[in-house]
């Protein structure tokens, strides 16, 4: 696949990365989602970003330069059925919206994040699952 590179499978990273992703899950719980959706929808889409570059790590790839996260994005899709194409699509929408808040310096309504927070969070722990169960 174009733009992904062979690394060698670091677990103690991808151990780490996770670790992570766990401590910025945990930091969303205390965001107010009426008075600051635009960052919490940031901070989701960033935990996702991390989780699947814990799968690219235990695959022994990396995704590097401009188009990255869609690229990974796009490996997730292809090589992990057990995300539906729903799935995939909610993650894609994510990256969009966070494209145009850090560039853009777009504004989240309330109800966008509302209507997804279940399946974003549901997302996540599946991810989050997927990691786990190959350290």
């Amino acid at each position: 696949m174009e733009d992904l590179i062979k690394v060698s499978v670091d677990k103690a990273k991808v151990k780490s990365i996770l670790k992570m992703a766990e401590l910025s899950l945990e930091m969303t719980k205390s965001i107010d989602e009426s008075k600051f959706p635009s960052n919490l929808t940031k901070e989701y889409y960033e935990i996702i970003r991390e989780i699947i570059s814990c799968v690219l790590l235990l695959d022994g790839y990396k995704a590097y330069g401009e188009g990255a996260h869609k690229i990974s994005i796009e490996y997730l899709a292809k090589n992990y059925k057990e995300f539906s194409s729903y799935e995939i699509s909610i993650i894609e929408e994510l990256r969009i919206i966070r494209n145009k808040i850090a560039y853009d310096r777009f504004f989240v309504q309330v109800d966008f994040i509302k209507k997804r927070k279940d399946i974003i969070e549901q997302i996540i722990k599946k991810l989050m699952k997927l990691v786990k169960s190959r350290l």
